[in-house]
């Protein structure tokens, strides 16, 4: 005990042992005590030592200690002491403190040492499980040290410590029960244990998602108050971006279980904004990222679409633009939320109208869209500002033909208010001004407006700029131009490339996919030389980029000319090339494009991210469309005319094919729906015929008793008549009922005959009606008088139907007399009836009979009738349906052609703008021709001698 304290209190007598000399004492102690206490000193001992002798600690006491952790589990107080000594053998946390004093080495050297300790301890996994057994333990000073040790671990070999949790019963359970110790300081170093532990392990990630961390992880950030909250905050922000980020099964957890709601509360600002505190700025940075997360544009479309559903639906977009609309939010965050909002109304046609309906609040009320617009090409903002600008307009048009047609419509002339600001003016504006960083993201913006939107390239093509008082105003297009041609004549002066560039990509964009557009650019006689003489120059490096894109443009101009300019068709412009620029060096110089570094960083990702910007050149969808078009043009270069004409041929009957291809769709989805229809009237006579059968033969069973209970009848007649009559004047009663009974019974068969004769001529005016049906079968084609037809045939069913009810009731009433008869003739049974009344009753029951049978035959008839006006009905209806395709057809040819004129009146609308620009052009070079003293001879002059030549003419003839 003497050696430890000494040892302890740094005191000693004799000559003091040498570091490693004590520590080999203080090992040989810890494995040779047999007392608890002994060695509980010397571990102490050991942690004493262990910052300053670290090597020789961790060399010759990391198996001892490891023992000790093993054997002694019972004193939680050695447990403690060794986790302490392994963690600061272990871990290089002093060194890196000291890292600004020392040299590179040695902060190297301390790093080996940890790595190198840190695979010791390791190469027995089961001394990790035995330190996961560890951190069950309840007791403070086993748990903590216990967490910080396996931190240090995963910092220093991570993927190894992951594989071993991950194969460990329990293991990530074990460590989940952390966040919920009531001691702060062992749930705030759980945090950063979890934090090190999912760090790129996609499997451990999803067992702590549904370990429930996403509901303790948002109830902790509640408690610590937030984005007011401290280093806790953040702590539980950086583990919930390592569960979410790239990982789709943990984000669809997140969502579906309501916690996107929850993040809402996070982003509630007040008025008062300044002086935020720095941990306040970057918990608030950390919640804007976890937002991004759920919708980057690197997610699933259909991942992406339901958060971004979800956030306008419970309000945290709007809370967003909140943010971004307020004053005195520091600047970074600011960028941020721009950033943040971007990418939640990226795609989504509701988010993006929302975003349009935002205004700002100044006096009088603009758009968020200006506000931010004015950022954009104001130079004196930062530049994160203005990509961040640039990358939330971009997000806005993206898939959004509606934002686009808004953007494009105020800078036509019928929509300019010049008591306002619009977007387009900024756009304009940015894209003239000195600022060459403003032309570039104002060229970008307007060529997103355009972007797989036709109509309104078109509609581009009618913006007017007046560029000077006095002067006629040009197109938006020829100012581009106008700006190329003047800054490569001032290039040797200094001019910057990005201008250039944004200015080419703009007009690549602009022309590609319409014939109009390119027809425009080539009417202009100088920008075809133009872009010759680029292309041809031998230029230095930074010039390259810009005779690549003038490349592209001028393989955009024949891979899309529909040749209605005969100066410069795809033909002509192929020969100019060749003659010019040589094919070869054409497409080399087209490749400098894609061979540009700063073209793949552009083509990653489509947040517009430069370092500087000088480095800002590509836009990501500008890269997608110089891939889309390299391989067409090239081979469009190459190749001959021949080949030409029959692609032209093979494109034309393809189109005829997929015209065919659709009047067959459109007709055979007319044919399903009548078919489905005509299925649905087929199921319901089923059913009412089935209906109507069943009846019959529940009359026909009932008719069939009816006969038997008559030959019963019989029988019991025949058998009385033999016997005889004890009362005369009962029996003259009984006859005497019987004779009123027969007479009523004849005259309701005389009725039956009646109403049967009268069935009869209805029969008889309803085959007349079917035959002349069956004659005017022909006419039913010119016009819709099927219809009608089939109704009266259904009024005809439902009368026989209530005819067939008739005579089921006639039937009951028949009935019903029999069993009258019999109870009478039952009630009679016991006199004796002579033979005159015998007879009677035989007549009478004669009758009944054949009432019964005509009936029957009767029924059997109308059965017949029935099924034949069945028959005639579906015979009229397959005509109906041949005389409807008819009249479908016919209509599909006169859509078509009323296609076909609409199209011509726009080509000749199109004629006539380029033959006005024409005429300008030549009474201009006529006035200048006039000018310098040239004669010109207008048109009437030319129509006079004319007309003097054809008289001398005559005169010729004559004589």
């Amino acid at each position: 005990m003497n050696f430890f304290r000494g040892v302890i209190s740094g005191q000693a007598a004799g000559p003091q042992p040498s570091g490693a000399e004590t520590i080999q004492k203080l090992c040989d102690r810890v494995a040779s005590s047999t007392l608890l206490e002994d060695r509980r000193d010397a571990v102490r001992a050991l942690k004493s030592l262990s910052k300053k002798y670290r090597m020789e600690v961790g060399t010759q006491a990391m198996d001892h200690l490891i023992n000790i952790l093993q054997t002694d589990r019972s004193d939680s107080e050695i447990l403690g002491y060794a986790l302490d000594t392994l963690y600061n053998v272990i871990c290089n946390d002093e060194e890196e403190e000291q890292d600004e004093s020392e040299d590179e080495n040695a902060q190297k050297q301390a790093d080996d040492l940890s790595l190198q300790f840190t695979d010791t301890f390791i190469q027995d996994p089961e001394h990790v499980t035995l330190l996961l057994t560890l951190l069950e333990e309840f007791d403070f000073h086993v748990r903590w040290p216990g967490v910080k040790l396996l931190t240090a671990l995963l910092k220093n070999q991570g993927p190894q410590i992951q594989g071993i949790i991950l194969v460990s019963p329990m293991g990530v359970s074990r460590l989940m029960d952390l966040l919920a110790d009531s001691r702060e300081v062992i749930r705030n170093d759980g945090l950063l244990l979890l934090q090190q532990l999912t760090k790129g392990n996609a499997a451990i990630q999803k067992i702590v998602a549904f370990e429930n961390a996403f509901e303790r992880l948002l109830d902790i950030i509640t408690e610590e108050g937030s984005s007011d909250g401290g280093i806790v905050v953040e702590d539980c922000l950086l583990l919930l971006l390592n569960l979410l980020k790239n990982n789709s099964s943990n984000q669809n957890f997140f969502k579906e279980g309501s916690y996107i709601q929850r993040m809402k509360p996070w982003f509630e600002v007040g008025d008062d904004n300044s002086g935020w505190s720095a941990q306040k700025v970057t918990n608030l940075h950390l919640m804007l990222q976890l937002v991004r997360v759920m919708v980057s544009p690197v997610n699933s479309p259909g991942a992406t679409a339901s958060c971004q559903k979800s956030m306008f639906q419970c309000g945290l977009l709007q809370q967003l633009c909140t943010i971004l609309m307020a004053t005195g939010v520091p600047a970074d965050i600011l960028t941020e939320t721009i950033n943040t909002v971007s990418e939640v109304i990226r795609g989504s046609q509701v988010n993006q109208d929302y975003f349009a309906s935002v205004n700002a609040p100044s006096n009088p009320p603009r758009p968020a869209i200006v506000v931010l617009l004015m950022s954009m090409v104001n130079e004196r903002q930062p530049f994160v500002l203005r990509c961040a600008v640039l990358y939330c307009f971009q997000c806005f048009l993206y898939k959004n033909q509606k934002g686009q047609g808004e953007i494009v419509a105020t800078l036509l002339p019928s929509t300019i208010d010049a008591n306002s600001i619009s977007a387009g003016q900024l756009l304009c504006g940015g894209l003239f001004s000195a600022d060459s960083l403003s032309n570039w993201c104002a060229a970008v913006a307007l060529a997103h407006a355009l972007q797989d939107n036709l109509t309104q390239k078109e509609q581009l093509l009618r913006v007017q700029l007046a560029t000077s008082l006095g002067k006629p105003p040009v197109s938006l297009l020829q100012q581009c131009t106008n700006i190329l041609s003047q800054g490569d004549k001032i290039v040797r002066r200094g001019s910057k490339v990005q201008t250039r560039v944004g200015l080419l990509m703009l007009l690549c964009t602009w022309i590609s996919n319409c014939p109009i557009a390119v027809t425009h650019f080539l009417h202009n006689q100088e920008n075809v030389p133009f872009l010759t003489a680029q292309i041809s120059e031998n230029l230095g490096e930074d010039e390259r980029l810009v005779q690549g894109l003038c490349a592209l443009l001028l393989g955009i101009c024949i891979y899309y000319n529909d040749n209605s300019l005969e100066n410069y068709t795809k033909e002509k412009l192929k020969q100019l090339i060749e003659k010019r620029i040589g094919k070869e060096n054409f497409v080399e110089k087209l490749g400098f494009i894609t061979k540009h570094e700063l073209y793949s960083r552009a083509a990653q990702k489509p947040q517009p991210v430069f370092p500087s910007p000088e480095q800002m050149l590509f836009d990501h969808e500008f890269t997608k469309l110089v891939k889309e078009l390299e391989g067409v043009i090239t081979k469009a270069v190459h190749k001959s005319s021949e080949e030409e004409k029959k692609e032209e041929e093979v494109k034309k009957t393809l189109e005829q094919h997929d015209n065919i291809v659709t009047q067959y769709k459109e007709l055979i989805r007319e044919q399903d729906a009548q078919l489905q229809e005509l299925k649905e009237q087929v199921a319901s006579m089923t059913s009412q015929n089935e209906q109507l059968q069943a009846t019959i033969t529940q009359q026909q069973s009932q008719i069939q008793q009816h006969k038997d209970q008559y030959n019963i009848l019989k029988l019991k007649l025949a058998k009385e008549n033999q016997g005889q009559s004890n009362s005369q004047g009962d029996s003259s009663q009984v006859n005497g009922l019987q004779t009123e009974e027969l007479t009523q019974l004849r005259e309701e068969v005389e009725e039956l005959r009646k109403q049967h004769s009268l069935l009869q001529t209805q029969l008889g005016d309803k085959d007349a009606l079917i035959s002349s049906l069956k004659s005017g079968a022909a006419q039913t084609a010119e016009g819709p008088a099927g219809g009608s037809d089939n109704t009266e045939l259904l009024q005809e069913l439902e009368a026989l139907r209530s005819q067939v009810q008739s005579q089921s009731t006639e039937i009951g009433q028949l009935k019903m007399e029999r069993q009258d008869l019999l109870r009478r003739a039952e009630a009679g049974s016991s006199d004796t009836l002579p033979s005159s009344d015998s007879s009677l009753d035989a007549a009478k029951m004669a009758e009944l009979e054949s009432r019964l049978g005509a009936q029957t035959s009767e029924m059997e008839r109308l059965k017949a009738e029935v099924k034949n006006l069945s028959e005639s009905r579906a015979e009229l209806e397959k005509q109906l349906d041949s005389t409807t395709s008819t009249v479908a057809i016919l209509q599909t040819e006169k859509e078509k052609l009323q296609t076909d004129v609409q199209e011509s009146k726009k080509e000749q609308d199109d004629l006539l703008m380029l033959l006005a620009d024409q005429d300008q052009k030549i009474t201009s070079l006529k006035k200048r021709l006039k000018e310098l003293g040239e004669t010109v001879e207008d048109e009437d002059d030319l129509d006079t001698r004319d007309q003097t030549d054809d008289d001398d003419e005559e005169d010729e003839d004559e004589d």
